[in-house]
């Protein structure tokens, strides 16, 4: 009850814009804004040369060390085949953010900088656990990341940004359960969540928070994505973080992940030709994961064109790919694309490779409804 009274709070304040708090003057606070720009559009070392400037001026606030450590948290999240170099210098750097804190709160225990960015440093080595499947210290994150942040509503209640964790929490806590059983036992000994808030949080600090509103729009895309399945309320929100920030992969392949589960054929064919054409030049972020599930729908498109011929070939392609990515077993791309692979045979009356490919299918882990196809179109074949 507490935290549904502080989001009604928030959501229907009439002075959120004098609500909200400057971390620094207003030159390193453009030096704050500034900075993150460069981290989504990633501009790693201009980034880095504003939060050592930070840091420099400001050595003992803990804003400059937190957004340095977001330079490689991002560089986690983008470079995958690379993150394991990035991991010992993103957790030393929340390390010292954690420390610097400390030492403020030890004198003063309700300074809102100290708390917001030691729940920030904490918050965010959580999701690197996430990321890591180490889900008891990810749990253990999460709930002393919530309560530094509700102690921080306490002195601003108001406040957008402390909504992005909050928010993060309320709503990841109710659903990663549901995603992954293996965690439900560790929740129990935490707070609830709750998706409602957490979403209405997320939302409140999209619209209003003054350093938090990109990553809370990530967050936003995430959560409608992965797990509600909405990509009508995605769309607008990835298309804005694609176009303000046109380097990032991530985005770029959010945006054309969703363009598909909205039905848009010519636009995602588009924006997958593209992503393709990025990873065979070996441009940043993008690799062979992403090569993979560009040929993937790429074939998609053409097979829905009824190009089956050129269909085939991406679709052999993505199998090449699979073959070779897929070490623990088939990845649900390898069980779509031979799936589909034998309803082209079906269509164009090759009727012994068609049950050959499903046959296939049946061998590999059952992903969504691939076995119940596979089995019916044994039994007749596909007829488009």
């Amino acid at each position: 009850m507490k935290h549904i009274l502080l989001t009604i709070l928030l959501l229907l304040s009439p002075a959120i814009a004098l609500s909200q708090w400057s971390i620094l003057s207003t030159s390193a606070d453009s030096l704050v804004t500034l900075g993150e720009n460069y981290i989504y559009n990633l501009e790693y070392d201009k980034a880095e040369q504003c939060f050592k400037q930070l840091q420099q001026e400001y050595p003992k606030h803990p804003a400059g060390y937190f957004l340095d450590a977001m330079i490689d948290w991002w560089r986690i999240l983008v470079d995958k085949d690379n993150s394991a170099k990035y991991n010992d210098n993103f957790l030393r750097k929340i390390e010292k953010t954690v420390k610097m804190c400390d030492a403020i709160l030890d004198t003063h225990k309700l300074d809102i900088n100290a708390l917001f960015f030691k729940a920030g440093a904490i918050g965010y080595r959580g999701r690197y656990y996430v990321e890591t499947e180490n889900w008891i210290s990810a749990a253990k994150d999460g709930s002393t990341a919530f309560d530094l942040l509700i102690n921080c509503l306490k002195v601003a209640p108001n406040n957008h940004d402390i909504m992005l964790g909050c928010g993060i929490y309320n709503y990841f806590a109710a659903s990663i359960p549901e995603k992954y059983p293996i965690v439900k036992p560790l929740m129990l000994l935490l707070p609830s969540g709750d998706k409602v808030i957490g979403e209405m949080q997320l939302k409140a600090s999209a619209r209003g928070a003054r350093y938090a509103s990109v990553e809370a729009k990530v967050a936003l895309m995430q959560l409608y994505y992965t797990f509600e399945n909405k990509p009508n309320e995605c769309l607008p929100i990835v298309e804005e973080l694609h176009k303000t920030y046109p380097n990032n992969p991530y985005f770029k392949k959010y945006y054309a992940r969703t363009l598909v589960r909205v039905g848009a054929w010519t636009m995602f064919e588009d924006y997958w030709r593209q992503i393709l054409i990025d990873c065979l030049a070996n441009k940043y972020g993008y690799n062979r994961d992403l090569a993979r599930e560009s040929m993937y729908y790429i074939a998609l498109a053409l097979q829905n064109k009824k190009d089956y011929t050129q269909a085939l070939k991406y679709y052999y392609k993505c199998d090449e790919g699979c073959r070779a990515i897929d070490k623990k077993g088939a990845s649900s791309f390898m069980s779509m694309t031979n799936l589909n692979i034998g309803k082209i045979y079906d269509l164009q009356g090759k009727r012994e490779l068609a049950i050959k490919q499903y046959n296939k299918v049946l061998k590999m882990d059952n992903f969504r409804t691939t076995h119940d196809d596979a089995n019916s179109y044994i039994k007749r074949a596909y007829g488009g």
